[in-house]
């Protein structure tokens, strides 16, 4: 098949432009999706007379809808990357049945989410903040999103195996048409057919469904290498049960976020509003640098992961070296930048000069320990990347839940507002170094067990 020729380019190219080949488009593609998600709040945030209140409420739905996508991850971070180990090692229908059974998940993920959601939908925006004023709004947002969980669930969890098939182009067009495709519906549902708040959730349903429709269009198309079919897609427990291995760590990481944004604002509310919009500044400024790390994460994992399953040390060894040195440079270099010039990062969120002056005395308490932070992405990527579901899982628990939630909640007794903002810089910093100590003692007992690269 002439298509297998982008698949085993992983195994045969020069490492170094394969590796931003594949990189590129899914940087874009994650850039873009940021773009989209701040032109949605801008949207919300302008509707005549309501636009305050419904932005609150939106932002209430936030931690769910992370929560309900970081379902996704644990198909897309998990089973992409045994696909592209089987594809390596030859096993064209064992990728196939991960595959099939990925897609089944998700639709079952789906199922569970949506339903859960919509029978205690009140009681859970309530528990995740929603006020008399904005829970109205909140609801109206939530309940047309869910109609449009299986559309995100497998637009995000499917994505990933085109990039395993060496087609990152394909991939970033499917987030390409759902960001354009978002941008254009929002004034059009929200302001020309006066659908308010219901408006900007149904752009999003609408944007995720046509997303769907081009991945699932291509993976069941004779383009693909790895097809999605339905003899492939029987219930088989045993590779069931290593998607969800694996995909335990991206699934921590990503649904993580929701449990952080509740502690950290929590800890702040005793402080004042003004630190609490401080936080939401600075987070909102780490997504320029943590988007694109994850876009190029996207990248190299399926050139990692098939070469690991074709068993060649070397390219492999090559692709951690670039991709450590990548994904370092980028965000120290990002990093440094919005430590020098907090007053520029602020100012582009705001105008409000008591909240500029607020974040520029605490980004960095709460970024300095970010800088390094390029080297556990580095890290983590590749134990995902080499199947390593253990230590995955075990790094992704050590930021955010054995470091930074203890933390946030124990160092304001000692430096008041001050420990909120550190336990972030102190749990980055020490999460980083960390990942780094134990990838330099399993990297190369990893190489060691790896079978004999297979004849051409």
């Amino acid at each position: 098949m002439t298509s297998r020729i982008y698949e085993e380019r992983l195994g045969t190219d020069r490492m170094l432009p394969l590796i931003f080949r594949m990189a590129m488009p899914a940087v874009a593609a994650q850039l873009v999706n940021l773009l989209y998600s701040i032109v949605d709040r801008i949207y919300i945030g302008h509707i005549p007379g309501i636009g305050t209140d419904a932005l609150a409420g939106i932002g209430v739905t936030s931690s769910i809808i992370i929560l309900i996508s970081a379902f996704s991850a644990i198909v897309g971070g998990g089973g992409a990357p045994l696909a592209a180990i089987a594809l390596g090692q030859g096993r064209r229908e064992r990728a196939s049945r991960i595959l099939g059974n990925g897609a089944v998940l998700l639709v079952g993920f789906t199922v569970v989410t949506s339903a859960t959601a919509y029978l205690f939908i009140t009681p859970i925006l309530t528990f995740a903040g929603a006020s008399a004023h904005t829970i109205g709004y909140a609801r109206d947002y939530l309940s047309v999103y869910l109609a449009g969980t299986l559309f995100v669930e497998l637009s995000v969890g499917l994505n990933t195996f085109i990039n395993t098939q060496g087609r990152p182009a394909i991939a970033m067009w499917s987030v390409i048409i759902g960001a354009v495709l978002n941008i254009g519906l929002d004034p059009l549902l929200i302001f020309g057919f006066h659908m308010g708040v219901k408006g900007a959730a149904w752009a999003t349903v609408i944007s995720q469904a046509c997303s769907a429709v081009w991945i699932i269009g291509f993976l069941t198309s004779r383009r693909a290498t790895l097809r999605l079919q339905p003899r492939y897609m029987r219930w088989d427990g045993p590779i069931v049960r290593s998607i969800l291995a694996l995909g335990v760590s991206p699934f921590i990481m990503a649904s993580t976020e929701s449990l952080i944004g509740f502690v950290l604002n929590s800890s702040l509310k005793a402080y004042g509003d003004i630190y609490i919009s401080a936080l939401a500044i600075m987070q909102s400024a780490m997504l320029f640098v943590s988007v694109p790390l994850t876009g190029f994460a996207q990248g190299f994992v399926p050139v990692a992961s098939y070469n690991y399953g074709h068993g060649n040390r070397e390219r492999l060894k090559s692709c951690f070296r670039i991709v450590l040195l990548t994904m370092f440079t980028f965000n120290l270099v990002l990093i440094v930048l919005m430590l020098c010039f907090p007053h520029l990062v602020a100012a582009a969120f705001t105008d409000d000069g008591r909240l500029i002056a607020t974040v520029e005395r605490v980004m960095p308490l709460f970024l300095s320990g970010m800088s390094i932070f390029g080297l556990q992405r580095a890290c983590q990527n590749t134990f995902v990347a080499l199947g390593a579901a253990r230590i995955s899982v075990f790094i992704a628990l050590l930021r955010k839940v054995f470091l930074l939630v203890p933390l946030a909640l124990l160092l304001p007794h000692f430096w008041g507002m001050k420990g909120v903002f550190l336990a972030e810089s102190i749990s980055d910093a020490t999460a980083a170094i960390c990942c780094t100590l134990i990838f330099a003692y399993q990297f190369p007992r990893i190489l060691a067990h790896m079978k004999a690269p297979k004849a051409a």
